[in-house]
Protein backbone atom coordinates (compact mmCIF):
# COMPACT_ATOMS: atom_id res chain seq x y z
CA UNK A 1 0.00 0.00 0.00
CA UNK A 2 2.68 2.53 0.90
CA UNK A 3 4.36 1.68 -2.55
CA UNK A 4 1.25 2.73 -4.39
CA UNK A 5 1.21 6.11 -2.18
CA UNK A 6 4.61 6.94 -2.94
CA UNK A 7 4.18 6.38 -6.84
CA UNK A 8 1.00 8.25 -6.76
CA UNK A 9 2.79 11.07 -5.35
CA UNK A 10 5.69 10.98 -7.86
CA UNK A 11 2.84 11.00 -10.34
CA UNK A 12 0.81 13.87 -9.21
CA UNK A 13 -2.32 15.04 -10.41
CA UNK A 14 -0.98 17.07 -13.14
CA UNK A 15 -0.12 14.17 -14.74
CA UNK A 16 -3.51 12.43 -13.97
CA UNK A 17 -4.81 15.02 -15.83
CA UNK A 18 -2.74 14.76 -18.95
CA UNK A 19 -3.17 10.92 -19.21
CA UNK A 20 -7.27 11.61 -18.45
CA UNK A 21 -7.35 14.10 -21.67
CA UNK A 22 -5.70 11.19 -23.64
CA UNK A 23 -8.67 8.84 -22.93
CA UNK A 24 -11.89 9.12 -25.12
CA UNK A 25 -14.26 10.99 -24.25
CA UNK A 26 -17.58 8.68 -23.46
CA UNK A 27 -20.54 8.43 -21.18
CA UNK A 28 -20.15 10.93 -18.38
CA UNK A 29 -17.25 13.28 -19.62
CA UNK A 30 -19.55 14.18 -22.91
CA UNK A 31 -22.41 15.04 -20.80
CA UNK A 32 -20.28 16.93 -18.67
CA UNK A 33 -18.20 18.88 -22.02
CA UNK A 34 -21.77 19.47 -23.44
CA UNK A 35 -23.36 20.95 -20.23
CA UNK A 36 -19.92 23.17 -19.95
CA UNK A 37 -20.62 24.61 -23.61
CA UNK A 38 -23.89 25.03 -22.51
CA UNK A 39 -23.28 26.72 -19.58
CA UNK A 40 -20.51 29.02 -21.64
CA UNK A 41 -22.86 29.95 -24.14
CA UNK A 42 -25.41 31.38 -21.31
CA UNK A 43 -23.11 33.68 -20.43
CA UNK A 44 -21.32 35.36 -23.13
CA UNK A 45 -23.15 37.36 -25.83
CA UNK A 46 -22.67 35.56 -29.34
CA UNK A 47 -21.81 39.21 -31.16
CA UNK A 48 -19.31 40.24 -29.13
CA UNK A 49 -18.13 37.25 -26.97
CA UNK A 50 -18.56 39.68 -24.00
CA UNK A 51 -20.31 38.38 -20.45
CA UNK A 52 -23.81 38.73 -20.98
CA UNK A 53 -25.80 40.90 -17.84
CA UNK A 54 -25.85 38.52 -15.20
CA UNK A 55 -22.80 36.68 -15.23
CA UNK A 56 -21.10 40.35 -15.35
CA UNK A 57 -22.78 41.36 -12.84
CA UNK A 58 -22.00 38.66 -10.33
CA UNK A 59 -18.12 38.77 -11.66
CA UNK A 60 -18.24 42.77 -11.17
CA UNK A 61 -19.47 42.23 -7.32
CA UNK A 62 -16.39 40.24 -7.19
CA UNK A 63 -14.35 42.98 -8.18
CA UNK A 64 -15.85 45.64 -6.39
CA UNK A 65 -15.47 43.40 -3.03
CA UNK A 66 -12.10 42.18 -3.46
CA UNK A 67 -10.26 46.06 -4.91
CA UNK A 68 -12.66 48.47 -2.77
CA UNK A 69 -12.32 52.03 -3.65
CA UNK A 70 -9.63 51.55 -6.30
CA UNK A 71 -12.46 50.25 -8.43
CA UNK A 72 -13.66 51.77 -11.64
CA UNK A 73 -17.17 51.09 -13.52
CA UNK A 74 -17.13 52.11 -16.73
CA UNK A 75 -20.39 52.84 -18.82
CA UNK A 76 -20.16 52.96 -22.87
CA UNK A 77 -22.43 53.78 -25.53
CA UNK A 78 -21.91 53.70 -28.96
CA UNK A 79 -22.74 57.14 -30.48
CA UNK A 80 -25.26 57.49 -33.75
CA UNK A 81 -25.47 53.51 -33.66
CA UNK A 82 -28.85 53.64 -35.17
CA UNK A 83 -27.81 55.69 -38.07
CA UNK A 84 -25.08 52.78 -39.18
CA UNK A 85 -27.82 50.25 -39.16
CA UNK A 86 -29.97 52.17 -41.33
CA UNK A 87 -27.07 53.85 -43.44
CA UNK A 88 -24.82 50.63 -43.88
CA UNK A 89 -27.04 47.64 -42.88
CA UNK A 90 -27.17 45.65 -39.79
CA UNK A 91 -24.30 43.55 -40.66
CA UNK A 92 -22.20 46.70 -40.93
CA UNK A 93 -24.06 47.59 -37.42
CA UNK A 94 -22.88 44.05 -36.09
CA UNK A 95 -19.16 44.52 -36.88
CA UNK A 96 -19.14 48.03 -34.99
CA UNK A 97 -20.66 46.04 -32.12
CA UNK A 98 -18.20 43.23 -31.85
CA UNK A 99 -15.24 45.63 -32.67
CA UNK A 100 -16.50 47.50 -29.46
CA UNK A 101 -16.55 43.85 -27.74
CA UNK A 102 -12.73 43.68 -29.02
CA UNK A 103 -11.85 47.16 -28.33
CA UNK A 104 -12.73 47.00 -24.49
CA UNK A 105 -11.62 43.69 -24.06
CA UNK A 106 -8.04 44.96 -24.89
CA UNK A 107 -8.32 48.07 -23.18
CA UNK A 108 -9.72 46.51 -19.70
CA UNK A 109 -7.09 43.24 -20.08
CA UNK A 110 -7.42 40.52 -17.47
CA UNK A 111 -9.22 39.70 -14.44
CA UNK A 112 -11.78 42.33 -15.46
CA UNK A 113 -15.86 42.27 -16.01
CA UNK A 114 -16.33 43.13 -19.57
CA UNK A 115 -20.22 42.95 -20.53
CA UNK A 116 -23.15 43.55 -22.80
CA UNK A 117 -25.63 44.87 -21.25
CA UNK A 118 -28.24 45.15 -24.24
CA UNK A 119 -27.95 46.66 -27.46
CA UNK A 120 -24.92 49.40 -28.04
CA UNK A 121 -24.31 49.59 -23.96
CA UNK A 122 -21.58 47.67 -22.25
CA UNK A 123 -19.97 47.77 -19.23
CA UNK A 124 -16.96 47.39 -17.77
CA UNK A 125 -15.35 47.16 -14.27
CA UNK A 126 -12.01 46.84 -13.27
CA UNK A 127 -9.63 48.04 -10.58
CA UNK A 128 -7.84 51.62 -11.65
CA UNK A 129 -5.88 53.69 -9.16
CA UNK A 130 -6.51 57.12 -9.45
CA UNK A 131 -3.17 58.29 -10.40
CA UNK A 132 -3.63 56.22 -14.17
CA UNK A 133 -7.51 57.36 -14.38
CA UNK A 134 -7.77 60.28 -16.17
CA UNK A 135 -5.02 59.03 -18.91
CA UNK A 136 -6.51 55.63 -19.42
CA UNK A 137 -10.07 56.79 -19.88
CA UNK A 138 -8.35 59.14 -22.86
CA UNK A 139 -6.98 56.17 -24.23
CA UNK A 140 -10.56 54.43 -24.43
CA UNK A 141 -12.01 57.11 -25.86
CA UNK A 142 -9.62 57.10 -28.56
CA UNK A 143 -10.07 53.51 -29.04
CA UNK A 144 -13.64 53.90 -29.53
CA UNK A 145 -13.35 56.87 -31.88
CA UNK A 146 -10.80 54.41 -34.47
CA UNK A 147 -13.10 53.76 -37.34
CA UNK A 148 -14.05 50.45 -38.24
CA UNK A 149 -13.02 48.64 -41.24
CA UNK A 150 -15.75 46.24 -42.93
CA UNK A 151 -14.80 42.59 -44.26
CA UNK A 152 -15.75 44.16 -47.76
CA UNK A 153 -13.33 47.12 -46.99
CA UNK A 154 -15.66 49.92 -46.34
CA UNK A 155 -14.62 51.73 -43.23
CA UNK A 156 -17.47 53.07 -40.52
CA UNK A 157 -16.82 56.15 -38.44
CA UNK A 158 -17.66 55.43 -35.09
CA UNK A 159 -17.71 57.10 -31.58
CA UNK A 160 -18.78 56.22 -28.25
CA UNK A 161 -19.81 57.65 -24.64
CA UNK A 162 -18.13 57.00 -21.81
CA UNK A 163 -19.35 57.51 -18.26
CA UNK A 164 -17.27 56.54 -15.32
CA UNK A 165 -17.63 56.17 -10.77
CA UNK A 166 -16.02 54.70 -8.64
CA UNK A 167 -17.09 54.42 -5.27
CA UNK A 168 -15.12 57.07 -3.29
CA UNK A 169 -16.54 59.72 -5.88
CA UNK A 170 -20.02 58.30 -5.58
CA UNK A 171 -19.89 57.38 -1.67
CA UNK A 172 -20.89 53.79 -2.19
CA UNK A 173 -19.57 50.32 -2.90
CA UNK A 174 -22.77 49.06 -4.04
CA UNK A 175 -22.93 48.07 -8.00
CA UNK A 176 -26.08 49.01 -8.75
CA UNK A 177 -25.25 52.88 -7.06
CA UNK A 178 -21.80 52.78 -8.75
CA UNK A 179 -22.89 51.64 -11.78
CA UNK A 180 -26.26 54.28 -12.03
CA UNK A 181 -24.05 57.08 -11.11
CA UNK A 182 -21.69 56.16 -14.33
CA UNK A 183 -24.47 56.03 -16.20
CA UNK A 184 -25.46 59.40 -15.63
CA UNK A 185 -22.09 61.06 -16.07
CA UNK A 186 -22.12 59.13 -19.04
CA UNK A 187 -25.24 60.84 -20.46
CA UNK A 188 -24.18 64.77 -19.49
CA UNK A 189 -20.90 63.75 -21.70
CA UNK A 190 -23.12 62.78 -24.13
CA UNK A 191 -21.62 63.41 -27.61
CA UNK A 192 -18.62 65.42 -26.03
CA UNK A 193 -15.86 62.89 -27.02
CA UNK A 194 -14.36 63.08 -23.43
CA UNK A 195 -15.23 60.34 -20.53
CA UNK A 196 -17.18 62.04 -17.72
CA UNK A 197 -16.04 61.29 -13.80
CA UNK A 198 -19.58 60.89 -11.53
CA UNK A 199 -19.47 62.87 -8.76
CA UNK A 200 -21.98 62.57 -5.42
CA UNK A 201 -24.73 63.73 -7.46
CA UNK A 202 -24.42 61.40 -10.41
CA UNK A 203 -25.34 58.52 -7.56
CA UNK A 204 -28.64 59.96 -6.91
CA UNK A 205 -30.43 60.11 -9.88
CA UNK A 206 -33.46 57.74 -9.91
CA UNK A 207 -33.62 54.87 -12.33
CA UNK A 208 -36.17 52.30 -13.48
CA UNK A 209 -35.38 48.89 -14.18
CA UNK A 210 -31.21 49.74 -14.08
CA UNK A 211 -31.81 52.69 -16.60
CA UNK A 212 -31.99 56.67 -15.09
CA UNK A 213 -35.57 58.26 -15.06
CA UNK A 214 -34.50 61.68 -14.52
CA UNK A 215 -31.99 63.94 -12.63
CA UNK A 216 -32.85 66.98 -10.42
CA UNK A 217 -33.92 69.91 -11.97
CA UNK A 218 -35.09 68.16 -15.11
CA UNK A 219 -38.16 66.37 -16.42
CA UNK A 220 -37.92 62.70 -17.38
CA UNK A 221 -34.92 61.90 -20.07
CA UNK A 222 -33.53 59.75 -22.12
CA UNK A 223 -30.88 58.60 -23.90
CA UNK A 224 -29.92 60.24 -27.26
CA UNK A 225 -28.93 57.79 -30.09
Amino acid sequence: MNSVLHTWGRIGSRTLLVTTAAVPLTGWAVHAVTLHKRLAATRKDPLTGLLRRDAYTARARRILARHGDTTAVIMVDADHFKAVNDTMGHPAGDAVLAAFGARLTAWAGPRTAVGRLGGDEFAVVLALPAAHRAQRLEQLVRMLHTPVTLDDGRTVDVAASVGAATPASVGSRDLTVVQRAADAALYDGKHTGHAVLATRQHATVPSINGRRAGRPGTSMWGRAA
